[in-house]
């Protein structure tokens, strides 16, 4: 009962916003936001909405009523609920640190674009930050030389690209990529391989380390998830074209073995080359395309049905001889949660998350207030920076007093001081040595900003300022009703027992019947349960004796408790009752009958009282907090409310 109140009184708690006053209690209001926020969490469908704004109403009351008691006793400077608070607040904050909107919207990118794969040419000419001008100018050339090839329909791409490596004394590398997927290659590139049609060229595409074009060859649905098991027969190093030659008469004699019918498990055992798989009959892990060699995937894919397998595949591996075991079409349900979060987190690990947190980051130095002292210039900031990096003291630095801080978030100041001693221990740490300092820069800033919104993030986030003061209350609840009533009624035997004397009368069996209750496993158990009963054998014995198949029970219970429809008679053994959920098998055997009321005596009835008892204290109590916090509703607002 404690953990129900507590979960309730857990969705009841809004903190304060400014509106319209709703009600008051002693000094402190309530407004209509905060109760219509609590009041649409808790609702009931189907109910008298005059009703239910009013119960609720005086609920809300109470559970105000009752925090106020809480504060008063400093119950949230327990340590125990400050440890709570905190703990609760680390498992939920990182939820707000990412631009929720943005990480929606990336995963309906996906969703779209996992529907179909792209089979991709590309060529590219490596380039880096040493080369001259002059080499940067051919590269550029280089590669538009490639793309108008590829304009005017050349196909033969390696050919292609032999000869203009050739020409321009520069070389130029081309890959078939294979059917390319959302995730399966650099964000940056599927945005520009989602943006092509069929037979289309990308123009020329400039990174740090190639520039690059794109061709879509051709397109075709997802090919979904495959579960298969291989036979390799691998080439040793260096191979030469006679060894080739052998391995490839070995793989089409096993391939013929299996044919015939040879079990293809036990072939794998004998016959792979495969170490990861041989042991398990060759079953591979299941994949998807883009997984391994074109030609590998093309022969899978072209499997019919389980159980069907291909001739020998040519890879730079070797020979693969594939059984199909099982072909799961491609599905994207958004209402499997499962589905949603395995989605979300490759998402969270991809590239593209970045666009969200650049986003998000933008925010997030708004929200904050984020300023640079302009009195400090970039290139002085930076030029600090390489002087600490080149081993220069920080304490020998002089700062003008103008130029102390080096930004600030609303009212907090950052210290250049601390961004130089940031700059200190990030190199020697770091594998990154050739970082920039400008980069590390906006490293620092970008850490300190998200920092400083972590800290403050009741500030910046209504949510999550509803979600901690709602766990925070229900923690004071929990205690306060845990001090006040919960304990106060168990230990109160002398109290418990008057209230039972004064309402006596309340305490009445219904029909009732001492029984004995059996739990079996399943219906076998029960059966043989039930012949051991009606042999004679005492309950206490089929119980011990059962190896824990058998949870047997007795006790007086009104016939309305008991799990049975029949009409019951001493030694009556009920019908078998089955537990959709687990399968196991009730049953009930009844030993003496009761009339309906009966007096049920202090400790039969316990149970009843003390629940009772806590609701009479629980009264006392808000009677008592209504005089020292007198209500008042507002009601022209509430009948408004209703209407």
């Amino acid at each position: 009962m404690k953990k129900l109140f507590f979960l309730t009184a857990l969705l009841f708690s809004a903190p304060h916003i400014f509106s319209q006053t709703l009600f008051t209690y002693g000094k402190d209001a309530v407004s209509k936001d905060e109760f219509l926020r609590a009041y649409n969490k808790n609702k009931i469908a189907g109910t008298d909405k005059a009703q239910s704004y009013k119960d609720y109403l005086d609920l809300y009351i109470k559970f105000k009523l009752k925090v106020k008691a809480a504060k008063e006793k400093r119950l949230d400077t327990l340590q125990q609920l400050q440890a709570d608070i905190d703990g609760f607040r680390s498992q939920v904050e990182e939820g707000y640190m990412n631009d929720e909107k943005g990480v929606n919207e990336l995963t309906e990118e996906v969703l779209a674009r996992q529907k179909k794969e792209i089979h991709t040419q590309h060529f590219y000419v490596p380039i880096n930050a040493a080369m001259s001008s002059t080499d940067s100018i051919k590269a550029v050339k280089l590669i538009e030389a490639a793309y108008a090839a590829l304009q005017k329909g050349r196909k033969d791409y390696n050919e292609l690209a032999g000869e203009l490596s050739a020409e321009y004394k520069m070389v130029i590398k081309t890959a078939d990529l294979g059917y390319v997927t959302a995730l399966s290659v650099p964000y940056e590139y599927e945005n520009i391989i989602y943006g092509l049609a069929p037979e289309k060229i990308s123009t020329p595409h400039r990174t740090k380390k190639a520039i690059h074009i794109f061709k879509n060859i051709d397109e075709r649905p997802n090919s979904g998830k495959w579960k298969a098991a291989q036979i390799l027969l691998v080439f040793p190093p260096d191979a030469s074209d006679e060894t080739k030659n052998k391995i490839k008469q070995k793989a089409d004699s096993i391939h013929n073995l299996i044919k015939s019918g040879a079990d293809f498990a036990e072939t794998a055992k004998r016959c792979s080359d495969d170490r990861n798989t041989y042991m398990a009959g060759g079953e591979m892990a299941e994949f998807t395309t883009g997984k391994f060699d074109l030609s590998f995937e093309n022969a899978v894919f072209a499997l019919q049905k389980d159980g069907d397998v291909t001739a020998p595949i040519l890879t730079s591996y070797g020979y693969h001889i594939v059984k199909r075991l099982k072909h799961t079409p491609y599905t994207a349900d958004v209402t499997d949660e499962n589905f949603m979060y395995e989605l979300k987190q490759k998402i969270q690990q991809d590239g593209r998350i970045n666009k969200a947190k650049d986003k998000f980051l933008k925010d997030v130095l708004v929200k904050i207030g984020y300023k640079k002292n302009p009195a400090i210039s970039d290139q002085e900031i930076i030029d600090l920076a390489d002087s600490v990096k080149a081993g220069k003291s920080i304490e020998k630095i002089k700062i003008p007093a103008n130029k102390a801080s080096v930004f600030s978030f609303n009212n907090k100041q950052v210290r250049l001081k601390d961004w130089l001693k940031y700059v200190k221990d990030f190199v020697p740490n770091s594998l990154q040595t050739a970082e920039t300092s400008k980069s590390l820069f906006d490293k620092y800033l970008n850490e300190s900003a998200l920092a400083y919104y972590r800290k403050n993030l009741e500030k910046y986030n209504s949510d999550f300022k509803y979600q901690m003061q709602e766990f925070k209350e229900g923690n004071m609840l929990f205690e306060i009703m845990e001090r006040n009533v919960w304990s106060k009624a168990a230990n109160d035997s002398v109290g418990l027992k008057k209230f039972y004397n004064q309402h006596k009368s309340k305490y009445l069996w219904e029909e009732s019947a001492d029984v004995i209750i059996f739990n079996c496993s399943d219906a076998a158990t029960a059966t043989h349960a039930i012949a051991d009963i009606k042999a004679g054998v005492n309950w206490k014995q089929i119980a011990e004796e059962s190896n824990a198949t058998i949870q047997a029970d007795s006790g007086r219970y009104e016939i309305s408790q008991l799990p049975t429809s029949s009409r019951l008679s001493e030694g009556y053994l009920t019908n078998t009752i089955t537990n959709p959920a687990d399968g196991t098998v009730s049953f009930v055997q009844a030993l003496k009958m009761y009339p309906a009321k009966e007096q049920r005596n202090f400790d039969e009835a316990r149970g009843l009282v003390t629940n009772e008892y806590q609701n009479y204290l629980e009264e006392k109590w808000i009677e008592a907090l209504k005089k020292k916090y007198p209500v008042k509703v507002n009601e022209a607002l509430f009948k408004s409310i209703i209407q």
